[in-house]
This record gives structure tokens, C-alpha cells and sequence, in this order.
């Protein structure tokens, strides 16, 4: 009764605002639960269920979905993604729900009769989807974790979403105006999203609420079986694509131990390959645990010279070292020695710029734009979850399930679609991660959480952003421990990334004086200014006690509470 009173509440607020109002709310200090997701409905479906009982999985169970409704650019039931989950005693758990490559799939399936690399051919249209993970993934955090118990009651709020509609926000707005003659040209009928509508008017979407009433009657098999698996595979019959039905119905989410490591005495939990994550955060954290980071000040030169040649050594190795672990023997224990980590950087100036062409992947003897979503939930009994996911890139391959009304993955370009030749994000791969059946493909994905050293829960974090997540999630932590930063500024503060090629630091446009600017290139670097990086999606438990939940102000991300 509680969940339905809320959602007529719920509607009744949205259907009093227009698209042009912002209603995302920054930052919460609250005593007992906080959630922080990319859209204000998310969040507050997140929070109510926990308000009804529920716990950090089934609240992300019903922010997943909701999603998949109000946030298309990037929500998903036709994506994937990855979880970390800390039990309030410590234990973490982590899901891999990452899309895989389909059996039809080939390592030269994007290149033309010279072996060049076709245009858009692992972007846009149906060759480009890999094999989603989404609905098996939230499946198996429910059979396994869930309170309530109550499968309907975590999916009911995204269909009521779909089938009543929502006011988009005004950047919703200004994003799918930006789209439009794109998904126009990539399907063949029209698409909710190509649609006549006025702007300010409700957003409708009562085909993607019929796949949701399959999933909700029939929990994973409603979405990779029956009438919504045949309408897929039509859809990829349709345009190119070369999904089966078996593809589907072979799909399985896999139970990882999560990657842990320490940095000055808090234990962080991240994902394991496939996720680059569990590599080359602590990586990162090693190298820098040898210099006095914080020593030169906040975004001094010092300080940013440092993490940059720090980010293009452990790139360098990501690109060519790192790919799905069951097809490829990574040299885990090399990648991670204190000695080889050392060793990266003997060659390390403080006074100049160490060129990316003069920076290798390790020899060893034996050897994701803003187009993911993350969010942060802490309960009220102290279980945390960190879960990012994914499309790829905005608006995935822009393809519309044909009998769906929902985009599919373009994920298939997170593959070395042919090593040396960048993808989506800029990323150069190699062979580790090549295109094979079966294959789980390279990700930047890094949700994560941090204890304290006396080992309670400190901070749960993530953010969407290509190859800039693993950076973003890096400074933002360094921010807190180093800089000694509340969670607000820490989000807040502006951000650079460095991903060994192209050659370049990429900064936040005003978010760095030119003093600081000036004194980088005469050391060497290169500089190129972008209007945002990331959008950590973070909460802090206070020494106190007390939870506070940070939305990034670079979008409409809200954070709420109680």
C-alpha cells in the first residue's frame, strides 16, 4: 500500500512540473539510507523502496528499471553492466553482468576486404549489439540477495513510468533533439523516441512497459524468451544483426570474487576483469603511494603532473594486457607487483612530460562520453551497492527493438575491433581483447567501495564516462583520503583524465587556471578542454555516522534520503 501511495505521489509532483524545471537535488545529510542516481525519479523509487522495507539490492533491482524508462540515454534492460555488493558485515560480493559476444561473432567481423576498419560498423545498427546482461543480472541479485522478496513490486514502478509517462527534463530534452536524425536513419519504423511530441509534453512509452509486464510475470525468461526474445531477434534479422535466440537463452551473469586491495589502510572493493578496474585502480593507487601526492597542493602542477604520467603508464598496460580472463591469460601478479609498479616509474620526471610514444605495455616473461549510468545506495542496515551500467554509447547503437520500443547495446565496439585502431572513447587495444565467441569485451566500468581502516563502510562511488570513469573514481577517493575533502566538494571539484593515447591531458573547461595550464605545457604536455568528465554518483558514511549523498552538478543526477 505504502509503494502505491508513493507513486501517485510521485506523479502527482512530476505532473505539476514542466520539462524546463530542474527538481535534481545535490546533496542529502541524512541518519539512515541514501540513494544517488543520474535521474530524480530513479532515486526517489530507489529510496521508497527501502522506506518499504527493502535493502540496497532490491532498491537497485527498482533504480535499474526505472532507468531503463527515464533515463534512455544510458538506462537499460538491453545493456549490461557490473555490481559490487558489501554486506553491512564486510563481505563483498561482485556481479558481472557484462554483454558478451555472440556466437556468430568474428575478429575480423568489422573490417572490409583490405582489413580496414568499416565506419560505424561497431557503433550504429544491429551488428554492432552484443548479447545483453541487464535482466539476468538483476535477476540474480534478487534470488540472492533480496528482502522483500517481492519481484513485482521491484519492477511495478518502471511500468507505471512507461505506461503513464514522465516529463523529461530540459537537458533530457536538448539530448534527444540531438539524436533524433540519427535514431531516424538507423531504424526503419518510427520509435517512441522519433515520435511527434511537443516539448514540455509527457513522455510515453507503452511498448517498453509491455517488455517490462513479460519480465515482471516471468523475471529473466519475460526478456530472453517468448514473444520479447522473438521481437529481438526479428529486430536483429531485420537490420544485420546476428543474435539468436540461443545467444539469449545461453546468457548467464557470473558471481566474481571482487578485486581488493589497500590504500593508506582502507580496503577497497572494484571489479575483476573483465572490468579494467580491479587492475588498474590499484595500479594507480600503488604508484602514487610512492610520491607525496597531496604535498604540491589541490590541482597544482605538481599534482597533476604526477597522476597524469601515472594514468598513461597504467593505460599503456590496459591496452595491451587486459581482455576477458577466460580467453586470455593476463599476467595478473606481474601487472600488480610492488617491484614492476616501481619500476614504471623509474623513468618518471617531476619537470617534464614523459611522451606516450616513449611509454610501453610491461614485457613479461609469461605472460566506456557519458554514455553509462551509475548509482550509489546505502540501506538502513548498513548493505551498500555500487552498480554501473551500460549501453556503451549514448543511446546505445541508436536501433530500437523493433516490437520493444527500447535501444540496444553498441557494446560490441568496446572490443579491440582491430588492435592499434581507437574505439568509441579514443581506447587503443590489442589482441587480448579481440573479438571471439563467447567473449566478454574489455570495460572502464569501476563501481567501487571503501572502507575505513578500522574496516566500516566509508564510501560507495562510480560514474559513467568511457575510459574517463577509471580517473574520475581515482581523483574523486584521492580527493577524499589525500585532499582531505567532504564528498561535495570532492564530486564537485573539476576533473583531467589521461589515457596514455592519445598524448593529451584532458581538462574540464574553467575548472583550471592558466598559470596551471601554462606551467604543464612547459613541461611538456598537451592539453585539450572538454566540457565535463564523469558523473560520480557518491556517498559517504561521516565518522559520526551521519550519510551524506552527492549528485554530480554535471547533470540532473539526484541524491536523496532519510
Amino acid at each position: 500500500m505504502k509503494a502505491i501511495s508513493f507513486l501517485l505521489i510521485i506523479s502527482f509532483l512530476f505532473s505539476c512540473r514542466t520539462s524546463t524545471e530542474s527538481v535534481s537535488v545535490k546533496e542529502v545529510n541524512v541518519q539512515n539510507a541514501a540513494v544517488v542516481t543520474a535521474h530524480p525519479l530513479a532515486t526517489e523509487i530507489g529510496l521508497q523502496v527501502i522506506k518499504d522495507g527493502g535493502n540496497a539490492v532490491d532498491a537497485a533491482i527498482a533504480i535499474q528499471f526505472a532507468l531503463a524508462v527515464c533515463f534512455p540515454r544510458a538506462g537499460n534492460i538491453a545493456g549490461g553492466g557490473f555490481a559490487i555488493y558489501r554486506e553491512r558485515d564486510g563481505t563483498g560480493y561482485a556481479l558481472d553482468f557484462r554483454e558478451m559476444a555472440p556466437k556468430a561473432a568474428s575478429e575480423d567481423m568489422y573490417l572490409d576486404e583490405e582489413g580496414n576498419v568499416v565506419p560505424d560498423a561497431s557503433t550504429r545498427g544491429a551488428l554492432a549489439v552484443g548479447i545483453p546482461g541487464t535482466v539476468h543480472g538483476m535477476d540474480q541479485l534478487f534470488q540472492r540477495f533480496s528482502k522483500l522478496k517481492d519481484w513485482n513490486r521491484l519492477i511495478q514502478p518502471a511500468i507505471d513510468l512507461a505506461e503513464k509517462g514522465f516529463y523529461l527534463t530540459e537537458m533530457q530534452e536538448d539530448d534527444l533533439a540531438e539524436v533524433q536524425e540519427s535514431i531516424k536513419k538507423i531504424n526503419k519504423n518510427e520509435t517512441p523516441f522519433t515520435v511527434q511530441r511537443n516539448r514540455g509534453e509527457k513522455f510515453v512509452q507503452k511498448k517498453l512497459a509491455q517488455v517490462l509486464r513479460a519480465i515482471q510475470q516471468e523475471t529473466r525468461l519475460g526478456f530472453y524468451s517468448g514473444w520479447v526474445a522473438d521481437e529481438f531477434v526479428k529486430t536483429m534479422e531485420n537490420n544485420g544483426g546476428v543474435i539468436s535466440h540461443l545467444d539469449l537463452l545461453h546468457y548467464k551473469s557470473i558471481w566474481r570474487a571482487p578485486a581488493e586491495f589497500y590504500y593508506k589502510n582502507h580496503r577497497m572493493l572494484t571489479m575483476p576483469l573483465p572490468s579494467s578496474a580491479g587492475v588498474v585502480l590499484p595500479q594507480m593507487f600503488e604508484m602514487v603511494s610512492q610520491y607525496n601526492l597531496p604535498g604540491g597542493g589541490f590541482h597544482s602542477p605538481t599534482a597533476i603532473h604526477l597522476v597524469t604520467e601515472v594514468e598513461r603508464r597504467v593505460f599503456a598496460d590496459r591496452a595491451m594486457h587486459l581482455g576477458d580472463p577466460r580467453f586470455n591469460r593476463v599476467p595478473l601478479f606481474n601487472l600488480m607487483h610492488r617491484d614492476y609498479l616501481l619500476d614504471r616509474m623509474k623513468d618518471f620526471s617531476r619537470d617534464k612530460a614523459t611522451p606516450s610514444s616513449e611509454i610501453r605495455e610491461g614485457v613479461f616473461t609469461d605472460r566506456e562520453t557519458m554514455e553509462t549510468t551509475h548509482f550509489s545506495v546505502v540501506d538502513d542496515e548498513g548493505n551498500a551497492i555500487a552498480l554501473t551500467t551500460t549501453l556503451n554509447g549514448a543511446y546505445g547503437s541508436h536501433l530500437v527493438c523493433e516490437g520493444g520500443g527500447y535501444f540496444l547495446n553498441n557494446e560490441m565496439d568496446d572490443f579491440s575491433v582491430k588492435p592499434g585502431v581507437p574505439n568509441l572513447y579514443g581506447l587503443v587495444g590489442g589482441e587480448a581483447n579481440k573479438i571471439q565467441s563467447g567473449k566478454r569485451m574489455l570495460s572502464s566500468m569501476s563501481p567501487t567501495i571503501v572502507d575505513y581502516p578500522n574496516k566500516s563502510l566509508k564510501m560507495v562511488l562510480g560514474s559513467p564516462g568511457g575510459s574517463t570513469i577509471l580517473t574520475s573514481v581515482f581523483q574523486v577517493i584521492t580527493n577524499v583520503i589525500d585532499f582531505k575533502m567532504g564528498m561535495h566538494e570532492a564530486v564537485q571539484a573539476p576533473r583531467f583524465h589521461h589515457q596514455w593515447l592519445p598524448d593529451q591531458i584532458i581538462m574540464e573547461q574553467g575548472g583550471f587556471d592558466a598559470l596551471t595550464k601554462k606551467a604543464l605545457e612547459e613541461k611538456g604536455h598537451s592539453i585539450r578542454e572538454v566540457e565535463s568528465i564523469g558523473r560520480v554518483e557518491a556517498i559517504l558514511i561521516e565518522e559520526d555516522g551521519t550519510i551524506t549523498g552527492v549528485a554530480d552538478k554535471r547533470k540532473d543526477d539526484h541524491a536523496a534520503g532519510f
